[in-house]
């Protein structure tokens, strides 16, 4: 094993991706696989999840899709339950299941006010207590990766409920690394910048996008696999170890601009 692998192998560990089944999450899950981990792809569509599997089949990774509807505490437990009972345990949990809406603010409606939070936030909320749960009781060390939103960092103009319920993403994180420390769970949130997937590149036309990128210095949207290092350095017990509670941005400068 070379010094790189040695530092951020996951062999034998075995990573769950909460909408593992998206371009962004299905990178990480790749990633993950690449590193050794076994990986289960969550979503509620297996047709979305064929590609992903497929690239991890092709090197030989080890790689299984659930199907669950992850704003359902029920369905969640069950996704808990049945990766334990087939794999043996949960190593790291990735929460990136998210969707975005340009509805204007004052024609939001409850219902889909309610969706927004409950896909957004609801989901990372109850899997850390289920998974949160179960680490607390397993006595080994965990690493959990919540996937935010440049909009929870920033508002973004025109994705009022989804940039609400990522800023609170956010805020969760850092209250929960406080809390299990002690634990040896580290908890992180993973900001993606504007790539062509993101929900607030979805929800414009091509004056957005421009927008976007005058205001990213390097000047494009980023690609899924960049994601790849961060992911990496949060899921390694070694390279990551005293990384808790912090936001690692992947933006192309985004965030460092004013005017």
């Amino acid at each position: 094993m070379s010094y790189l692998e040695s530092l951020f192998s996951l062999e034998g560990q075995v990573a769950v991706i909460i909408g593992g089944t998206g371009h962004l999450c299905g990178s990480m899950g790749v990633a993950l696989a690449r590193a050794g981990a076994e990986v289960v792809l969550v979503g509620r569509n297996p047709e979305s999840a064929i590609d992903k599997l497929a690239a991890i089949d092709e090197f030989g990774g080890k790689s299984w899709f659930f199907q669950a509807d992850v704003t359902k505490r029920d369905e969640l437990q069950k996704l808990l339950d049945q990766v334990v009972a087939r794999s043996g345990k949960v190593d790291i949990l990735v929460n990136g299941a998210g969707a975005g809406s340009s509805t204007p603010f004052l024609k939001i409606t409850d219902e889909e006010y309610k969706q927004l939070v409950d896909i957004n936030f609801s989901s990372v909320f109850m899997a850390c207590q289920i998974f949160g749960e179960y680490f607390i009781h397993s006595l080994e060390r965990n690493s959990i990766i919540n996937v935010g939103s440049m909009a929870g960092m920033l508002p973004v103009s025109g994705l009022y409920g989804y940039s609400a319920a990522k800023a609170a993403v956010h805020n969760l994180t850092k209250n929960l690394a406080r809390e299990w420390a002690e634990h040896d769970i580290r908890i992180n949130t993973l900001v993606p910048g504007f790539f062509p997937a993101g929900q607030a590149t979805k929800q414009g036309d091509e004056s957005r996008a421009l927008e976007i990128l005058r205001h990213t210095p390097m000047s494009r949207f980023g690609n899924a696999e960049e994601l790849t290092g961060a992911t990496l350095l949060l899921a390694s017990n070694i390279m990551g170890s005293f990384i808790t509670g912090t936001e690692i941005v992947v933006d192309g400068g985004f965030s460092s601009m004013t005017i």
